[in-house]
């Protein structure tokens, strides 16, 4: 399976197709997981966000998390990803500036640091602080590192511009590198698949002062190998997930179930999925993070443009506002807007 089928096209007209009413549209929202780039072929900037966000729900704040962009050229390898931070801070200050609504776009910066380097990672952890503003306390934007931990026997399943191993959450320059995030103040985000969050847990119970957040509801895999096999995928990924939940320094993002890595086959059908339809697929994988973790370790992520193969932006949003119908004001606050303003501390003014 080469790369290129990981990633469902988005369709413009497909996802047009299908139209909604925006379900409690004063609802805050803060999207916690979101990337920029413009690569051949696959182009989301700024004003391709703002035009998302823009549609109905309300938006007031973002979290842009790494993807390989805006890379600097003529550098070393491990310095290469300051220019994705340049990029996603120089967004932020115009948004910041009001003249593009009032959502604040990039409000949070999450990078990429190669922490296999141990300590050598630290003066590169500084420079992605300084190019975002200084310290959260100053002002500044840089609030973390992700750096993909995905791995399986398919090597298919992987993006090779991410290389892994199945060991590397338990090698020693790993956890060296891993070790100077909670001394800077910065968080991690721990994307894997389902299989490997009994290591993640390990790593959480390590660093017990460090935050972590699961993304993509745990990287729920049921293509490829794991095709037909999805109530064990399920039942594995749940016992994941629910030891994960121990560890009181680690959330989870309600985000990630438009990749076709899931299987859930969205961009099979003639028309774009309604919320309806979303609610009642996601729904045993929602209730179960949010059973597991409690509302306020759980927060919304888009995963776009990532998750734009499979539906509108409006209708995803919908559906996780379906889903989460049943519970306390409160509880669906923290959810939208509150876990994640705190987490990535987002100033919330006004809200």
């Amino acid at each position: 399976m080469s790369r290129s089928l990981l990633h469902i096209p988005v369709r413009t007209d497909w996802l047009a197709a299908t139209r909604e009413e925006v379900l409690d549209a004063a609802m805050p929202i803060v999207d916690s997981h979101h990337h920029l780039y413009d690569r051949p072929g696959a182009r989301y900037l700024f004003e391709d966000l703002l035009r998302d966000i823009s549609d109905g729900h309300n938006v007031r704040a973002t979290v842009i998390v790494q993807a390989r962009s805006m890379l600097r050229a003529g550098c070393p390898p491990h310095l290469q990803p300051l220019g994705e931070t340049e990029f996603a801070n120089g967004v932020a200050a115009m948004s910041a500036s009001g003249l593009y609504g009032d959502a604040r776009v990039c409000a949070g910066i999450v990078g990429f640091a190669d922490l296999a380097l141990g300590d050598a990672i630290r003066p590169v952890l500084e420079r992605h602080i300084a190019l975002a503003g200084g310290a959260a306390a100053d002002g500044g934007r840089f609030r973390g590192v992700r750096q993909s931990l995905t791995w399986d026997g398919d090597s298919a399943l992987t993006n090779p511009a991410y290389p892994t191993s199945r060991d590397m959450m338990e090698s020693r320059e790993f956890r060296q590198g891993f070790a100077h995030l909670a001394p800077l103040g910065l968080s991690f985000e721990g994307w894997a698949f389902f299989h490997q969050l009994p290591q993640l847990a390990r790593l959480a119970r390590a660093f017990p002062d460090t935050p972590i957040v699961l993304n993509h509801c745990g990287g729920i895999v049921r293509i490829a190998g794991y095709t037909g096999r999805g109530d064990e995928v399920f039942s594995q990924w749940k016992r994941g997930v629910m030891d994960l939940a121990g560890c009181p320094n680690v959330m989870v993002k309600l985000s990630g179930l438009g990749m076709r890595l899931g299987g859930f086959g969205f961009e099979n059908g003639e028309r774009a999925p309604d919320s309806q339809a979303l609610a009642r697929a996601w729904r045993p994988w929602i209730d179960t993070c949010i059973e597991a973790f409690g509302p306020a370790r759980c927060m919304y992520g888009s995963n776009f443009p990532v998750d734009k193969g499979s539906y509108a932006y409006r209708t995803g949003l919908n559906a996780l506002k379906r889903l989460t119908a049943p519970l306390a004001r409160a509880d669906r606050e923290d959810i939208f807007w509150r876990s994640a303003a705190r987490f990535y501390k987002l100033p919330t003014s006004g809200w």
